[in-house]
């Protein structure tokens, strides 16, 4: 089914298209395999890569990958229905996290740790395995910036997310290409397309996101009175001054 070509459209696109330019994000002869978990952010980030594809000035292959965690009632089989239907290359792997997970974790250890480890793991490896030199994940602007505050108010560190990163196999180059896409045109993308939604979800999510979901509400708090503090959030990632930071490590080097 064809996107829906409307300013919305054009605004999603031409943000994706300034993100890929201004972090050099895909080159001639990549081979990409889009993460899709069933969201509405992965969702997106498949379409317009897909439609950048067929009209942009270098060559690359794009393959959806989804993996299943095997969450109870996790509904891939509207995932791959989607994916099918709409013509993509596409890889379903299944694997036994949930039952890993019930087993292995500790008492008043993380859940989303262990899971995000395992399957950033399987996603290398079926990268790889699927020939792709580069994964890209659907993380948006509003996932930069919540996680740039979460970092600072309970982690104590000064960071968020690189919009291009190589992996620690040393071989996938990570990619984010919607940083510059806010959430709410996500949400709208969505709708405005009917992308599917999928039903089954992580066990821990309540728990996991309680802490972004205070940051979601600060931010549309002072979005209130500051209309481009997300902006101006996003911006600071990439306007850095270290000698005016407190890194021991950094006046070392000075």
């Amino acid at each position: 089914m064809p996107l829906v070509r409307n300013d919305l459209f054009i605004r999603v696109k031409h943000a994706v298209g300034r993100a890929i330019g201004d972090f050099d994000l895909i080159g001639d002869g990549d081979r990409i395999a889009g993460a899709v978990s069933g969201g509405k952010d992965s969702f997106t980030l498949l379409h317009i890569l897909d439609e950048l594809r067929r009209r942009a000035p270098v060559r690359y292959e794009l393959v959806a990958v989804n993996i299943d965690p095997v969450y109870p009632g996790y509904q891939t089989d509207i995932i791959e229905r989607h994916l099918r239907e709409e013509g993509f290359a596409y890889h379903m792997e299944r694997t036994d996290h949930y039952k890993v997970i019930e087993e292995k974790r500790r008492p008043g250890s993380s859940y989303c740790s262990i899971c995000a480890r395992l399957k950033r793991g399987v996603l290398y490896t079926v990268a790889q395995r699927l020939g792709c030199n580069k994964l890209a994940l659907g993380h948006h602007l509003d996932d930069f910036v919540e996680t740039l505050l979460l970092n600072q108010f309970f982690v104590g560190s000064l960071k968020a997310m690189a919009a291009k990163m190589l992996a620690d196999n040393g071989h996938t180059t990570v990619i984010r290409p919607l940083v510059y896409v806010p959430e709410e045109d996500i949400v709208a993308f969505a709708r405005d397309n009917a992308f599917p939604q999928v039903g089954g979800c992580c066990p821990a999510r309540d728990v996991a996101d309680m802490k972004r979901q205070r940051m979601k509400a600060l931010l549309k708090e002072l979005e209130k009175e500051y209309p481009f503090v997300k902006s101006s959030l996003l911006n600071a990632l990439g306007n850095v001054h270290p000698r005016h930071l407190l890194d021991l490590d950094l006046k070392k080097d000075s």
